[in-house]
């Protein structure tokens, strides 16, 4: 898939990289996220390269994450262990979310047979929560703890819809980069299209992270009113059809804020 491109561990660009060099947790953090989405397994010199430490402490610092079970041997290179997998599994927010999700997810791919999404907020990307879809659906471009970018996804807009101002402008000064020639580099347009997003409480993003796709999405509420998430519905755009997909989508979504604020 393609995920938002970010500074790799050991880049200048990235805040605290000094500070985590000064530490050993701040080193083993380096280590773990040096692996990107497109990273099946990494070698010792590669680890070295991204995270920008000694050889010998990341040679030491492996051994030790293997022996935790965050990493795991393939071979003479290094992977992510199941360790993580597991201590994942338990974050409340993600598990919460989900769980409301995932019967009104099912429902609804039921119903249009595309691939539908649940997504959340984190710094200036979305996080994507859970994706479901049959065998003709959407397999690349997004995943399960997935990111992309903000104001190129209809998740995205319709958090930047629902959140205050100063996220709006954060987006815009670290830059508009275009995933495709139809995505919105404008802040001037793709403030507008966040005003009408507000306003009709659904985003349409057509083809602007890859070519011939289009997504809609609508807000989820969580129990103080707060936005929760966003839920969208990813078709090839010949096969779109918004009329009968936006009342499905609608109808979803209310069943999963009314059971996030059921539950509190």
């Amino acid at each position: 898939m393609t995920v938002l491109p970010f500074a790799r561990a050991g880049s200048t660009a990235e805040p605290g990289n000094a500070e985590a060099m000064n530490s050993v947790l701040g080193k083993a953090r380096l280590i773990i996220e040096a692996f990107t989405a497109e990273d099946d397994s990494l070698s010792l010199s590669e680890l070295v390269r991204r995270t920008g430490v000694a050889k010998a402490s990341v040679h030491r610092l492996a051994q030790e994450l293997l022996g935790w079970g965050v990493l795991e041997r393939a071979g003479s290179r290094y992977r992510l262990g199941l360790r993580l997998f597991e201590i994942g599994q338990r974050v409340p927010r993600q598990r919460i979310l989900r769980e409301a999700a995932l019967p009104y997810m099912e429902d609804l791919l039921l119903a249009t047979h595309e691939t539908v999404h649940f997504a959340i907020h984190d710094g200036l990307d979305v996080l994507y929560v859970e994706k479901l879809m049959v065998h003709r659906g959407l397999r690349k471009q997004s995943r399960v703890a997935g990111r992309l970018p903000l104001f190129c996804t209809a998740t995205g807009k319709v958090i930047l819809a629902f959140s205050p101002p100063a996220l709006f402008h954060e987006v815009v000064r670290r830059g508009l980069t275009p995933m495709t020639h139809r995505t919105i580099t404008q802040p001037g347009l793709l403030q507008a299209q966040i005003g009408r997003v507000r306003t009709e409480h659904l985003a349409v993003e057509a083809e602007e992270t890859r070519l011939g796709y289009t997504s809609l999405a609508v807000p989820v509420f969580g129990d103080t009113g707060a936005l929760a998430g966003a839920l969208s519905i990813t078709a090839p755009t010949f096969r779109m059809n918004q009329a009968r997909f936006t009342a499905a989508l609608r109808a979803a979504a209310l069943g999963v804020s009314r059971t996030l604020q059921a539950t509190g």
